[in-house]
């Protein structure tokens, strides 16, 4: 009864600001839909309860039942790919387990496209047109003001390796910081906070360990084909060319429950139905956009509460 009463208490001072973010946030993914019809993409929709995720080391899905609630549509959109879809696109709510924060909640929403016959700079261009298209439709401008920056997207995406923004930015190789296992920590402190703010960033070649489903580089095999999507400090999406070697993928799935396991976690059911239709899949490209975070960089807000319905502590 007091949550309720402290929050209906605090309701006047931000109703206004909610209503109008989730109008915004309506209009967005009206606007993400008319770009994916415009391109060509089929949207389609997934199981929402599955047997198994991707294992990740860091990542924990939620159970439900005998299944589990899916941390991301991508195991069953690239199933798709292997049965013969070319353009595909979903919105979809997914799950992650313990997850909170300012721009983190467990229950969250997704897009994802992918195409076949195709690589990750073919994502690059989908995500500074996407992106323009969004902007346009939804604010009429080419510049989207957020944490005090003005973003412009009328121009091509800022591009960096992490191994140049590693040299640049931190004390530390990027190989020495797979090795000692502080990667994730000095991206979070080091280099995030120190990309350029007033243009998106497209961060591309991961290293290989640090990218469990996706294509090795042919020129570098030390680093995968995979890029994350920055703008104004907001990581906005991930995607990649994808691993298309059951063999492979398998021995990366038993090492991220090897790691889960030596964290002490429980290791992950493996996909098996995934496995057995992967060497079907013709080289491709996918990508996973946080939906509530585009509009949080639409609507200029600092904190993932402001734009989205109901948060965790209000249900």
């Amino acid at each position: 009864m007091r949550l309720a009463f402290l929050f209906l208490k605090e309701r006047p001072e931000h109703m206004s600001l909610r209503i109008n973010n989730l109008k915004l946030r309506a209009k967005i993914i009206r606007a993400i839909r008319s770009y994916f019809e415009l391109e060509g993409f089929l949207e389609v929709e997934t199981p929402l309860r599955i047997p198994a995720n991707a294992p990740e080391e860091h990542i924990e899905p939620c159970r439900s039942g005998e299944l589990y609630l899916q941390t991301s549509p991508e195991l069953c959109m690239k199933r798709l790919l292997c049965r013969g879809h070319d353009k595909i696109f979903q919105i979809s709510r997914c799950w992650r387990s313990g997850e909170r924060g300012s721009k983190h909640i467990p229950e969250f929403t997704m897009l994802e496209w992918y195409r076949s016959h195709s690589n990750y700079a073919a994502l690059m261009k989908d995500c500074e047109q996407l992106l323009r298209f969004v902007a346009k439709e939804c604010l009429s401008t080419d510049t989207i003001r957020y944490n005090t920056n003005n973003i412009v997207l009328n121009d091509v995406f800022t591009r960096l390796t992490v191994r140049e923004a590693f040299n640049r930015y931190a004390d530390i190789t990027m190989e020495n910081a797979v090795r000692d296992g502080s990667f994730d920590e000095i991206m979070v402190t080091r280099i995030e906070p120190a990309l350029i703010q007033d243009k998106p960033v497209l961060l591309v070649d991961y290293p290989i360990e640090m990218a469990a489903l996706a294509r090795p580089k042919e020129s570098d095999p030390t680093v995968a084909e995979r890029f994350e999507l920055y703008a104004g400090g907001l990581e906005l999406a991930n995607g990649f060319s994808e691993l298309n070697d059951p063999v492979e993928q398998r021995l990366r799935f038993l090492e991220a429950n090897r790691k889960r396991e030596n964290n002490g976690l429980p290791p992950l059911p493996i996909p098996e139905p995934f496995l057995r239709e992967l060497s079907l899949m013709p080289p491709s490209a996918g990508i996973a956009l946080g939906v509530d975070r585009l509009v949080m960089l639409c609507a200029g807000a600092a904190q993932i509460d402001k734009v989205v319905a109901f948060t965790p502590e209000e249900l």
